[in-house]
């Protein structure tokens, strides 16, 4: 290997990994309008002209998109530590932290405030079930327990629901730079490395009858978190040549694609392993992107605009998929074979509303002093 790449300014935008963290909440916000029992794809018109497993990989794939996020979170955030402070050793935990409140806070705040009054004026899919009650969904949400809340209680309303993910990042984010400064380099990057090798044995530790705790478990999203750390270490000491980046790119694309569109196979005939093979493919293509930036494609830009905008598009895309579904099915009942026409337009409002929340969280970043300064540079490259 060579010598550890010296400490920089954080960097500006990178346009392939905004291209792969759009094509993720694509996933996500498509994921959630085509459930079944809201807007699905595969009984519409679209049925008839393009192939079925086509269909189910756009429908179905919300769950792993998440997890491409979690890579993606760890290579950012490490990178931004190795960048500022030359070595996650030496993080700066009052500048981590602030930074890292920045970003989060005010965008989670306004949403819990929104959430909050449509739960308490009853509307479905905002307003808590049986078993959950308003102040532990926000209590949840504010210790970011939502996902322990969730599994001990249920399903959370569906426009709750996204900030289980949020969970698992911030929890790992509120210890990971303590270990950064606790554990010698080696101890800790081996830590990394089993955690990250463990994620499908964490994942069969919890029962599959369990399945809301299966599916938000702290440890298995962590593990796909260290992906994106140990990508990033490696990224500071190996850069790849530009054709060996393009061959770690294509097979990185390779892997999530096959498990996107082929994920019952990989599980079946390859040691149920489809998402070891998604965290792999994403941080291959992250370890290539980060050595050669792709340069921006004017096709691709609406889909790097997405990545900017992921945090954005994350929280709030629900308010718009549950106002389009009661909105269809107010004018067309149960028929469903026209609900390939909601998804652009929904997807364009959810753009629209996330591009004036992203001017609420800048504007926020503004009013503070150089902790703010700090925490505007993580948002334009985080």
């Amino acid at each position: 290997m060579t010598s550890p790449i010296a400490p920089s300014p954080p960097s500006a935008r990178n346009f392939g990994i905004d291209c792969l963290r759009g094509l993720a909440i694509l996933l996500v916000i498509v994921h959630h309008l085509a459930l079944p029992f809201r807007l699905p794809l595969g009984p519409s018109l679209l049925r008839d002209y393009l192939p079925k497993r086509l269909l189910d990989a756009v429908s179905f794939n919300g769950y792993e998109a998440v997890f491409i996020f979690f890579v993606i979170s760890g290579f950012l955030i490490a990178t931004r530590i190795l960048e500022r402070d030359g070595s996650l050793e030496r993080v700066d935990l009052r500048r981590f932290y602030r930074a890292r409140a920045l970003r989060i806070l005010p965008l989670l705040l306004l949403i819990l405030g929104v959430l909050s009054v449509m739960a308490l004026s009853g509307i479905e899919g905002f307003a808590p079930g049986d078993e959950q009650s308003l102040a532990g969904l926000l209590g949840s949400a504010l210790t970011f327990t939502f996902n322990w809340y969730e599994g001990r209680t249920g399903w959370a309303p569906a426009g709750w629901d996204v900030l289980w993910s949020l969970s698992i990042e911030e929890v790992f984010y509120l210890g990971f730079p303590l270990l950064c400064l606790w554990l010698p380099r080696r101890l800790l990057i081996g830590l990394l490395l089993v955690w990250a090798l463990a994620l499908n044995p964490l994942r069969g530790l919890v029962p599959a009858a369990d399945e809301v705790w299966r599916e938000k478990a702290y440890l298995p999203g962590m593990a796909a978190i260290a992906w994106g750390v140990l990508a990033s270490l490696l990224a500071q000491r190996w850069r790849p040549s530009r054709r060996d980046a393009r061959a770690l790119a294509l097979f990185g694309a390779f892997c999530i694609l096959l498990v996107l569109g082929w994920g019952e196979l990989v599980h079946r005939h390859l040691f149920k392993s489809s998402m070891v093979g998604l965290v792999l493919g994403s941080a291959l293509m992250l370890l290539a992107f980060h050595a050669h930036p792709p340069a921006p494609r004017a096709g691709l830009r609406w889909l790097a605009r997405m990545g900017s905008l992921s945090y954005e598009l994350y929280l709030s895309h629900m308010f718009m998929v549950l106002g389009a579904v009661a909105l269809y099915r107010a004018l067309l009942g149960r028929e469903q074979a026209w609900t390939f026409g909601v998804y652009l337009p929904v997807l364009l409002l959810c753009f629209g509303l996330a591009l004036v929340l992203e001017k609420f969280t800048l504007r926020f970043s503004r009013r503070g002093s150089c902790a703010a300064a700090e925490g505007k540079r993580e948002l334009l490259v985080q």
